[in-house]
Order: C-alpha cells, then structure tokens, then sequence
C-alpha cells in the first residue's frame, strides 16, 4: 500500500496498466488497494475513464531520511498510522530508547489532547509529533517547560506565514479565537530524581476541513494560502524547541517568562478558570516564575497551576 500510495502522491493520473506493472500486479488488484487506501486512510481517488487515478490533491509525505539530514540529530522514527504518537513514544521509553528521540506519524487513530480530548488526525495533512527527553535533577527542570514548548510552536508557525499566532495558557496557540496546535507533555519516571518526559505537539498545517473537531480551528494552509512541506516544519520546530529548551535549562523559565507574557492573547482578559465543576472569574494579570496562571478574582490576585485547569473567555470580554 505505501508503494502504491508513493506512485499517486504526485497528484497526477496514472493508469491501472501502469500502476499494476509498477507494483507486479494484476489492474483487479490495484483496484483493491486503491478501495483499501481511500477506506483506511480517508483519501479521495478520483478515477475518470481513459485517464486512470489521482489523488485528489498532491501529497508531501514525512520522511525519515530527509528528516535524518535536516532535523537537529535526534534519532526519528516515523509510523504510517499510530494510536497517538506520545502513546508510541511512552511504549518506546518503557522498552528502553535512549532519548532525545522524536515519534511522527502520518495518521493518529486516537489522538488525544489536554484533559482526554480527541485530537482529529486525518492522513498526511498535519503534524504529530513527539519528542522524548531525559530530565535530570528533579522538578526544577519541568518548571514551565510546557510554556517553553508553546513559544518554539508559535515561532515556528510565525516563521511559516502565521503572523498572527499567539499563546493561551496554559498549553495551546491560537490564530484569534481559533486553534492551531496544542502541546501535550506526559512525564513518567521519577520527577525528583531521573524522569522521562514526552513533547507532544499537534499542528494543523495543511487540513482545511475536517469532521469531529469540537472547537473552532485553523491551519498553516488557510492562514498563509500555501501548502506547506511538513519535512521543513519538523526541522524548522525541532530548530526552535533546541534553542527554547537549552534557554531554559540554562536560564530557568524567569528568563522566557516575559517573552511568554508578551505573547499570550488573553492577558489582561476576562476569563473563567475550570476546574471540574468549579468555576473561577478574574481578569488575566499573567504568569508568574513557575509558569503559573496569576487571575485577579475579586480584586485579589491569585495564582493557578496543574494540568486539569482549563480557561475560558467570559462573555463580557
């Protein structure tokens, strides 16, 4: 299947004859695999009399060995299809890979985000993307390193034609009230001594439509007008992710902490804060040293962490 599918990523018509002596199969064969292509992968095949099948639109598919010679020296494996690439990545961890490493796939069937929400991962349209890393010396390390990780996404989309990207807290990017990509870290190990943790991140880089997307949503594609190389990106994002996080090892998260204020959308808004069923109204005054959400609530200000937080725009914003 990947053979046929490398033969019709161009976009262009090729024939049943030509497709079956490509692949030493019969035109009956083909037939099946290309049903079998659009049914697991949700492509649409056009087949038009005379002139055989394409693609309906051109497809720039990951590839390990461009990557190899353009991404930052970390080893890179890329899947066709995975349940999410941190659940590749947490499998990888507890089978003993050496980290850094970075997981991408073309295709998520269960992709996941903040607080269990379903990320929509259609085929080679978008990035999914996973990088594993060794922390050492306890929590400190972790301090805002989530924050961390937004600002190398929003200079990378930056850098690709979305100028209007900017950061929410605590883990998404937005172009406007629209998201764009969302960052996801699990950790495993022990977080006061030596501790794994994987950089998940979902960009929507060429998708311009989708089902079962629960939020309002954009992508590269829509805001620059340009389809974008996702081999380019990945080097691109695991430029900035290498110069963020050597900041932040270095300099710890204070040194990012206005850089990331001056990026987020909703400072000085008005928001709820939900967790569970509680709810919290204050105006966004920003973030302190940690990383930490700090609210206004009742003229008062407080300070909010942990991964199950949620914020939300009032109406009166």
């Amino acid at each position: 299947m990947q053979t046929l599918l490398n033969l019709l990523k161009d976009g262009r018509f090729h024939s049943g004859q030509d497709l079956g002596a490509a692949l030493g199969i019969s035109r009956s064969a083909v037939w099946k695999q290309l049903q079998h292509l659009e049914a697991e992968l949700g492509l649409s095949i056009h087949k038009v009399r005379g002139r055989g099948y394409q693609l309906a639109a051109p497809l720039t598919l990951l590839d390990s060995r461009t990557l190899s010679a353009i991404a930052p020296g970390w080893p890179v494996t890329v899947l066709d299809s995975v349940d999410s690439t941190n659940a590749e990545a947490l499998r990888a961890i507890g089978q003993g890979n050496l980290a850094p490493f970075l997981v991408l796939a073309e295709r998520q069937v269960s992709g996941r985000g903040r607080r269990g929400r379903k990320w929509v991962s259609p085929f080679a349209e978008n990035l999914y993307y996973s990088l594993v890393l060794r922390i050492d010396g306890g929590m400190r390390q972790l301090e805002g390193l989530s924050l961390v990780v937004g600002l190398a996404v929003l200079q990378a989309l930056r850098n690709f034609g979305v100028p209007g990207a900017g950061l929410k807290w605590p883990n998404d990017v937005l172009v406007g009230n629209k998201k764009i990509a969302g960052i996801l870290l699990e950790l495993v190990g022990d977080p006061a001594d030596v501790c794994h943790v994987v950089l998940g991140i979902g960009v929507n880089v060429n998708m311009q439509q989708a089902d079962g997307v629960d939020q309002q949503w954009t992508s590269i594609r829509l805001e620059s007008g340009r389809c974008t190389d996702r081999n380019i990106l990945v080097a691109e994002l695991g430029k900035q992710l290498s110069a963020y996080i050597q900041r932040h090892q270095v300099d710890g998260f204070s040194a990012l902490q206005a850089e990331w204020e001056a990026n987020h959308l909703w400072q000085d808004r008005s928001v709820s804060l939900i967790a569970g069923s509680s709810h919290i109204n204050g105006v966004v005054l920003g973030i302190d040293s940690q990383g930490a959400l700090r609210l206004k609530v009742d003229g008062v200000e407080k300070v909010f962490s942990g991964g199950e937080l949620s914020l939300r725009l009032r109406d009166d914003s």
